[in-house]
């Protein structure tokens, strides 16, 4: 579903590696979990995954289409939702998500359905037809998670989604992300909240300063450190700020 093969990226000239090495390998139906300090290299990885960064040391597969030679058709099979939504302002929320169906070819009755059912997940529906500049920070991450949804991609990329989101928002989207995973998809995240990850994630890997220093079955890590919390085991080989 995707697959990160010995990827590496530095800044400033080569003298900060902010991911060194970094190979992982996700399955169809999963939850998994990026974890990492500020500045470990998550999100660099992600970018690099979703195509805003070039993959210039390694490669990243998406359902088989390598990011940097096919990557239209790596683009079609994911969805991604950044730490902070970038969206068209103008736009009402219908307008955007027709725009998001129109890129990614949904027919108009799909689109309706998808978009339907989402809005009453997240109780958006009276804004539908407001413009997004009068949108709070959360409602604009309920919408961009809406648009990253609409073809059903069998891949969805999410950096930090709880950001922003009052506590019914992200209990539904912890649903959403519970669906795509029994629908046999995939959902790869970031997140600083571990009691979530914990609870919520099938597998999980934990970065530091680039590198992959942990990465296994949830349940199974857990228990063969100790039976400690997936906090304790992450301050205990990641915990360090940097």
């Amino acid at each position: 579903m995707l697959e990160i093969s010995h990827v590496s990226m530095s800044y400033a000239n080569g003298k900060v590696k902010a991911v060194d090495d970094l190979s992982l390998s996700l399955r169809p139906g999963e939850i998994f979990g990026f974890l990492g300090a500020n500045g470990a290299g998550k999100t660099t990885t992600i970018k690099m995954a979703t195509g805003i960064l070039p993959v210039k040391s390694g490669s990243i597969k998406i359902c088989g289409h390598d990011i940097a030679s096919d990557s239209i058709e790596a683009k079609r099979s994911f969805g991604f939702v950044p730490d902070s939504p970038i969206i068209f302002e103008k736009f009402t929320g219908r307008e955007y998500i027709d725009f998001m169906g129109d890129i990614y070819g949904v027919d108009v009755a799909e689109r309706e359905r998808v978009s339907t059912e989402l809005l009453k997940h997240f109780s958006l529906t009276d804004a539908f037809d407001k413009r997004i500049s009068g949108y709070s920070h959360g409602m604009k991450q309920k919408i961009a998670i809406i648009g990253a949804l609409i073809h059903s991609p069998a891949l969805w990329v999410l950096d930090e989604p709880m950001m922003g989101l009052d506590p019914p928002s992200a209990f539904a989207l912890k649903e959403l992300m519970k669906a795509h995973r029994d629908a046999g998809k995939t959902v790869f995240f970031s997140t600083h909240v571990l009691e979530v990850a914990e609870k919520l994630c099938d597998r999980v890997a934990i970065i530091d300063k680039g590198k992959l220093v942990l990465c296994g079955d949830t349940e199974e890590i857990v228990s063969a450190k100790g039976d400690k919390s997936l906090e304790e085991l992450f301050l205990s080989v990641a915990g360090g700020n940097e």
